[in-house]
Order: structure tokens, then C-alpha cells, then sequence
């Protein structure tokens, strides 16, 4: 099993004649500790086009120093990087590629840099003892991987690189923070560092050994710029701008979120089957500027990826509400070992649903999944209507929504209380779902309105959303209400928290017109109109 540590560092790009100044009183500092020289050699792998080094991941498998393995540095915000740690092995291992996969599909990884570093490290310390961070002055030297790079026959630039930089790194779990980063970094400014221009050695080494690869454009989509369409909407933007900076952002949370539900961080699973459940939405919402014959077929394997993701996730929502549930009544009320045997029931429902999502993300359906939707963003299937200014084609796209959803609505609330009117509503939720995404996505080309738009529907969907968990909740409480009497432990208490259930949905259903009113308003729908 791998380990992970948060690695928090900043770099500094160091001539050869920059003196490390002595850091004993900056900030917290009181005593730096020698902790002597390493020899760090390190092979960087990664696939042909960089597409690791495009997301700034890097893989190495390094030789010397205190961490010798498989290291897997994963971004998490600005000089934050989670860094995954395997065993030395002869071949990247397992653990480490699955968690890159999404990234690098079923392309080879292969070395493309070797590093050798001389590294002398200071251990700075508190008054107390305690450990603050460490610093690292390193010499490094580059060169390609393979024969001919390191013959230097191929690429542009020289085969080898060598620099200066100096590395500090908080001590994970100790006592150092941001100010203390701050402040060691004014020390090192004024003794002639300077903040390092490249994220990584690895960026820096591709591109002093001349491997660096131009990366694309993706920002841009066909039928944009300044002939895309006469009067092209907010900044000129077309209908295709807009839709396609939508669908990007939900595919590029999708694969940056893999490793992330792979590794089961909390909510990862959560807001990845949220980013394919916006996909999906704007294929169906956008279908003037999307070809639905492409996207539809996406559209289909997305919704079985959401429901994949769904298992998991629903039974922990589902677990949570009949805990609070629970731990709202009196003790007096709680009559036999109802948690136990809720704790059992979750449980059981739990088993094997971890595997089961691994083996999903492992296998061939997801795998070929994700080719498509990097080949969707590679050549966008648009439509004519992509090319027409935004404002007009989104807001014919939101209220078209907009018109199923009151429909639907109007069904619901027409529909007696009971299980078609519960199932009346769980249809309304769904479409004010697609509603609100398709409003949210609209946003660039409208504005305001459609962030308010989006808002009052979301306040819809939610109400809707309490009163569907409200239905499933109470399926659960007469599963463990049987449980329970067959058990011979009575099933009182899970039949009071079913009543209390049953109120909930009720004051939902109470409250809804209201807020439909709210939603539903003339001017709300007007202002959406270019």
C-alpha cells in the first residue's frame, strides 16, 4: 500500500555564488540543525506527449537519500503537492499508475529525464526543539533518458542541463506555516535568490534539455474570435465559447478528481458524479450547439458512470440522515439497540461497494469513457448555432428547460399526496436539476440573470432533493423496522423517526408552491432574454 505525505515547500533559483544566509532567529527559527550531504539520482517518467508534465504531475523512481521509492506528486494548490510514495521496483507500480490513469489512458510511461542532485540539508527547529521545516540547497544536473538523449542526437537545445536552487518544505505535522515560508523567503530575496520560474525540476529539466513540448491551445474553439459571428455576445463570445468552457471544466474535474476517488478523500466521490451529472446535463440542455448524434452516446455510459459512483455515495447520505435522525430523539426513545443495528445495516450495504468502484475505474467501459471525452475536447462536435452569438442561444437553451420543468411541476403539484405525486416530484427535481446546470453554464454570456436564475431553481431542487431522501429514508426505516421485530428487538423507534420522516416531506410539499411562485415569476424568465 502506498503512503502519502502533503508536501508544502517553496523553490528558489540560486546562482553559484549565493550564500544560504543563517536562518537562527528568522521568524521562529532558533537553531539549524546540519543534517548533512545526499546523492539523490532520480528517473522521471511519463508518456511521449507529457501529458503528466501538462497537468504538472511528475513520476520518478529515485535512488539514495532517506525516501528512496516510487514517488507520485499529485498538485493540490499552489506549492502543495500530495507526493505518493511506493517501494523501489525495477517498473512503475501499480498503485501509482492507476492513480495517473485517467491522465495517461492506455499510453506507455516511459523515462524521459534523469536527475542527479547533491543535496545538503538544514533542519530548521524551534526554541523548543520542535521541527519547523527543512531546507535544501541542491546542484542538479539533467539529462535526457535514453541513448540518443543522452548522446544528445535528438530534440532541440542541449541533451544536459545544470542549475543551483534551494528548496524549503515545511515539516509535515510540525510547527512551520505560511508566515514562517514568507519570512525565510525574504532572508534567502535579500542574500540574491529569486523565486523559482519553474513549478518542478522536472518542468525545469524538459525545458533546459530542450524535451519541453508546446502545449495546445484549449482555451479556444472552432468558430470563435473575431470572425465568429457579427455581435458574438459578452467579449465577443460565440454560443460554442460558452457551451464548450462548460463542457471542459466538468470533464476536467472528472479526471482530475479519479485519482482523488481512487485514494477515497472525502467528497471526491460526491463531486465527481456531480461533474458527470453537469456533462450529461449540458449534452441534453445545449443540443443546438452540440451534435446530439456524438454526444448522446457520451451521454449514456456518463449516466451509468454517475450511478457506478451513486452506490457508495447514496448509502453514506442515506446512513448520515438516519444517524441525525436518531440522535435528535430523546434517549427514552430510543428503545433497543437501534444504532447497533443501524451500524449492521449500513454495513452490509457497504460491503464490497469499495471494490466494486475500483474495478469500475479500473476496466475497460470507464477507460474507453475517458478516451472520449478527451477526443470530444480535441474536436468538439459543434453544431451551426455555434457560431451565433451566445446571449440568444444559451437563453433559448435555459428556458427551454425552464418550460419541461414547469410542466412537470405543474403535474406534481396537481397529482394527489401519495406515491404518484412522490414520484411527480422526484421528475420535477430531475428537471429542475437540468435547469439549474443549464443556467449555471449560461452565466459567462448572461450574467446576473442567470446566476439568479440558477439560484431560485437550485432553492427548488433542494426542496425537492429533502423531500425524495425523505421517500428513500422511509424505505429504509421499514427494512429496519422488520429487521428489527424479527430479531425480536421491536421496531418502535424506527417506526417513530418514519413518522417524523413523513412530516419532513410534508413541510416540504408545504413549502414548495411558495418558492415555485418565486421561481416562476415573468421578469425572472424576461431577464434572461438578450
Amino acid at each position: 500500500m502506498a503512503d502519502t505525505v502533503r508536501e508544502i515547500e517553496r523553490k528558489y533559483e540560486a546562482d553559484d555564488d549565493t550564500q544560504l544566509p543563517d536562518l537562527a532567529g528568522t521568524g521562529r527559527v532558533a537553531t539549524v540543525v546540519e543534517q548533512g550531504v545526499e546523492v539523490l539520482d532520480a528517473l522521471y517518467y511519463d508518456t511521449a506527449d507529457q501529458r503528466l508534465a501538462a497537468d504538472g504531475i511528475t513520476l520518478r523512481r529515485r535512488t539514495g537519500g532517506k525516501d528512496a521509492g516510487w514517488h507520485l506528486k499529485l498538485p493540490v494548490a499552489p506549492g502543495v503537492r500530495d507526493e505518493v510514495r511506493a517501494p523501489l521496483s525495477d517498473t512503475p507500480p501499480a498503485d501509482l499508475t492507476a492513480l495517473v490513469r485517467s491522465r495517461v489512458l492506455d499510453q506507455e510511461l516511459v523515462p524521459l529525464v534523469r536527475l542527479r542532485t547533491r543535496r545538503t540539508v538544514r533542519l530548521l527547529q524551534d526554541a523548543a526543539g520542535a521541527p519547523l521545516a527543512e531546507v535544501a540547497e541542491d546542484t542538479v544536473r539533467a539529462r535526457r533518458a535514453g541513448e540518443a538523449g543522452e548522446a544528445g542526437e535528438s530534440g532541440e537545445g542541449s541533451a544536459e542541463a545544470r542549475w543551483r536552487e534551494i528548496e524549503v518544505e515545511l515539516i509535515e505535522d510540525g510547527g512551520g506555516d505560511a508566515e514562517l515560508l514568507d519570512e525565510i523567503g525574504r532572508a534567502l530575496a535579500a542574500a540574491g535568490a529569486r523565486p523559482a520560474s519553474s513549478a518542478s525540476k522536472l518542468a525545469r529539466a524538459l525545458a533546459e534539455t530542450g524535451l519541453e513540448r508546446a502545449r495546445p491551445d484549449k482555451g479556444r474553439t472552432k468558430g470563435s474570435g473575431k470572425g465568429a459571428g457579427k455581435g458574438a455576445g459578452k467579449a465577443g463570445r460565440t454560443a460554442g465559447d460558452v457551451v464548450l468552457r462548460y463542457v471542459r471544466e466538468q470533464v476536467r474535474v472528472i479526471i482530475e478528481l479519479d485519482p482523488a476517488v481512487r485514494r477515497d478523500l472525502p467528497d471526491s466521490v460526491h463531486q465527481m458524479r456531480v461533474a458527470t451529472r453537469r456533462l450529461r446535463s449540458a449534452f441534453r440542455s445545449y443540443t443546438k450547439v452540440l451534435d446530439r448524434a456524438v454526444t448522446e452516446p457520451i451521454g449514456i455510459e456518463l449516466k451509468w458512470l454517475a450511478a457506478e459512483l451513486g452506490v457508495d455515495r447514496d448509502r453514506e447520505v442515506l446512513t448520515e440522515r438516519l444517524r441525525a435522525g436518531l440522535a435528535e430523539l430523546p434517549r427514552t426513545l430510543r428503545l433497543g439497540p437501534v444504532a447497533a443495528r443501524l451500524r449492521i445495516w449500513s454495513e452490509r450495504r457497504r460491503a464490497g461497494s469499495r471494490g466494486r468502484l475500483l474495478a469500475v475505474l479500473d476496466g475497460p467501459r470507464y477507460l474507453s469513457l475517458l478516451k472520449t471525452l478527451h477526443a470530444l475536447l480535441e474536436a468538439p462536435p459543434l453544431r451551426k448555432a455555434a457560431t451565433r452569438p451566445a446571449p440568444e442561444v444559451v437563453a433559448q437553451a435555459v428556458l427551454k428547460d425552464y418550460r419541461r420543468l414547469a410542466r412537470r411541476m405543474e403535474t406534481a403539484l396537481d397529482t394527489p399526496a401519495g406515491q404518484a405525486r412522490d414520484e411527480a416530484l422526484h421528475g420535477a427535481r430531475k428537471a429542475a436539476k437540468r435547469t439549474r446546470y443549464a443556467a449555471e453554464a449560461a452565466r459567462p454570456a448572461l450574467g446576473r440573470p442567470a446566476k439568479k436564475f440558477a439560484r431560485w431553481t437550485k432553492r427548488v431542487q433542494q426542496l425537492l432533493g429533502d423531500h425524495q431522501d425523505s421517500v428513500v429514508a422511509r424505505g429504509a426505516l421499514r427494512e429496519l423496522a422488520t429487521q428489527a421485530q424479527q430479531a425480536g428487538e421491536g421496531g418502535f423507534t424506527f417506526g417513530l423517526l418514519y413518522g417524523r420522516e413523513e412530516a419532513r416531506a410534508a413541510d416540504r410539499e408545504r413549502e414548495l408552491p411558495g418558492v415555485w411562485k418565486k421561481v416562476s415569476r415573468r421578469k425572472n424568465r424576461a431577464a434572461l432574454r438578450p
